[in-house]
């Protein structure tokens, strides 16, 4: 079997099909990936038996593209991988290094009836070891960090009183995980094993006679669902997370079929108990919309139809609003997943969708396997569990932009009213009152700069990807000049929608690195920005900027952007388009953007 037969075989297989993808990893443990090249480099340590775990997750990273190179750390090797420079894990240099960690790496707990300030005292140690661990590790030049909580165990032996007194092992490692929040750098994600053993059920999850054997510390069953959530976190890291839910409407947002019940007639009454399941569907997508998920809708329906339950039904707790993208016709939902992509101006592999009918989820996933559909129960009562369990959007950060962002598409509906009032685009953008504000980068704002670098497919000039360490070094350098470009107009504010990094060399003004929002492409800001890159090149006394554009298959909307904006090419090849400006010609127009 060879290794493109092996990504197939994994996108098929269900993550609780333990035994198939234990297989399927042992086979390509046997088979070099040559169809691409390695993209990533993960070091795993932990004081349990890892092998299983590497297997798995390397398989499972396939399965969103991403080919890792795995260094295995040694079982109990957390503290020589960590505090011997002369260790596997400097010499290998990762980009991510993950943390294993377990409730039996905790030793010398405090005694039965220790007073507070002695448990409080062994938590701060206990927690302090672990930011020295991140701080030592974070010496690796722009390493993440994924370190798993403590995952309670089953054992009591206090018995119920273990909830009622501060002392108790349960209470102390639950508090351990706090500590673990508060003490965490900010290249740090804590992945949250003890709600997904909790999730699974504990007396599943642990496994003692394979813990007592082998020293894995918990059941090979639930090896697939664990490091898919690792391999889901990695691929949001590097820009590949999912950011639009696309749903039916009949018999998934309410129960029954508008056009044979009526707006009254379907089941939302939150009276009734299959109503009341459908409401708490919505509640959940509502949710999901409000932490800045797009919602969309595509539905084999009359529009009208379609629309009214939004506009007159008051038990609707969704509302028409709620949704970037609202369509509803008789084609094929495939087809109109197309649609929805090219109305919101993001990729097909930014969808989620969610369906009653499975044969439209069959055809769907035939064709657009890059869209995660997700198998919908037969009870609706399910539907939150099903979307939950699926965990679609796994989000390393949550910025105001993120929350902001559903509303700035839902207004592009009134942008579009707005147009048709205008037969020329320049007035149409002129009308929009747009306003842009140029700023170099301050430390508060990094987590959305960073965000923003490693989700930005489309306009990326070099599809470069940086950790929260890599941007604070660069930001306190010298060397380079960090800009940041928010903007709003008439309808809404859109916030941080791009971002510039700028590094000085000799005489020359390199641009490492420029992305934008999708939503804000079109609008000339582009323009805006280049007026601030000329003026740092000013100030930086440089005689030429220079800007290179490396292709993928995600970013040819910004092939064009370097001649467009003035300048010449230099150098050209398969993998690298390099252009200059001569500072000298610093004239730039932007005619529809008010500076702020």
């Amino acid at each position: 079997m060879d290794v493109e037969e092996i990504i197939k075989k994994i996108k098929k297989t269900g993550l609780k099909d333990y035994i198939s993808i234990l297989k399927l990893g042992k086979i390509l443990k046997k088979n070099a990936v040559s169809s691409f090249e390695s993209q990533i480099k993960i070091a795993i340590i932990g004081t349990c038996s890892m092998q299983h775990f590497v297997i798995v997750l390397k398989l499972l990273l396939l399965k969103y593209d991403i080919n890792a190179d795995i260094l295995e750390g040694r079982y109990d090797g957390i503290n020589e991988a960590v505090f011997d420079r002369q260790s596997d894990l400097y010499s290998f240099q990762p980009n991510i290094v993950i943390i294993l960690s377990d409730y039996r790496d905790i030793h010398d707990m405090p005694v039965l009836l220790s007073q507070k300030q002695d448990v409080d005292k062994f938590l701060d140690t206990q927690g302090s070891y672990y930011q020295l661990l991140w701080e030592k590790i974070s010496e690796i030049k722009g390493c993440y960090i994924f370190q798993s909580n403590i995952v309670l165990p089953l054992e009591r032996e206090l018995g119920n009183m273990e909830a009622n007194v501060y002392y108790s092992k349960r209470n102390i490692y639950q508090l351990l995980n706090i500590e673990l929040l508060k003490k965490k750098l900010t290249n740090v994600t804590i992945i949250d094993m003890e709600y997904i053993a909790a999730s699974i059920g504990k007396e599943k999850w642990f496994d003692y006679t394979l813990y007592f054997s082998s020293k894995i510390n918990f059941s090979l069953k639930y090896i697939g669902i664990v490091c898919d959530i690792f391999a889901q976190q990695i691929s949001t890291l590097l820009g590949k997370g999912k950011k639009c839910l696309i749903l039916d409407l009949d018999n998934t947002l309410w129960g029954g079929v508008v056009a044979d019940e009526g707006t009254d007639g379907i089941k939302i009454d939150p009276n009734d108990p299959v109503g009341e399941a459908y409401r708490f569907f919505q509640q959940y997508v509502l949710q999901l919309k409000n932490r800045g998920v797009i919602l969309a809708v595509i539905s084999k329906n009359d529009y009208r139809l379609a629309k009214e339950p939004f506009d007159v039904n008051d038990k609707m707790i969704l509302k028409y609003n709620d949704f970037s993208a609202f369509i509803a016709n008789w084609d094929s939902k495939a087809s109109n997943i197309d649609l929805v992509a090219e109305e919101l101006n993001i990729g097909t592999d930014s969808f989620v969708f969610f369906d009653d009918n499975p044969a439209e989820r069959e055809i769907v996933k035939m064709y657009h396997p890059e869209v995660q559909v997700i198998e919908v129960p037969e009870n609706v009562a399910d539907y939150v569990i099903a979307l939950e369990s699926a965990h679609p959007f796994e989000w390393i950060n949550l910025t105001q932009e993120d929350i902001k962002r559903s509303i700035s598409y839902s207004a592009n509906r009134e942008r579009k009213k707005f147009n048709l009032k205008y037969k020329d685009y320049k007035e149409y953008l002129s009308a929009l009152s747009m306003k842009g504000k140029l700023s170099i980068l301050e430390e508060q704002n990094v987590d959305r700069f960073v965000q923003l670098i490693n989700k930005s497919n489309q306009f990326n000039l070099r599809t470069q990807r940086y950790t929260e360490a890599n941007i604070k070094e660069m930001l306190y350098s010298d060397e380079y000049k960090l800009i940041s470009v928010s903007l709003e107009d008439r309808f809404s504010n859109f916030g941080v929608i791009s971002c510039i990094i700028l590094k000085k060399f000799e005489k020359n003004c390199f641009i490492d690195t420029w992305v934008m929002s999708c939503r804000v492409l079109k609008r000339e800001v582009e323009r805006l920005a280049f007026k601030k890159i000329l003026e740092i090149a000013i100030q930086w006394n440089c005689d030429t900027i220079v800007g290179e554009y490396l292709p993928t298959k995600k970013n040819s909307i910004v092939k064009d952007l370097y001649p467009n904006l003035g300048f010449s090419i230099l150098e050209k090849n398969e993998k690298k388009y390099t252009y200059t400006y001569d500072v000298r010609n610093n004239f730039i127009t932007c005619t529809s953007i008010e500076e702020m």
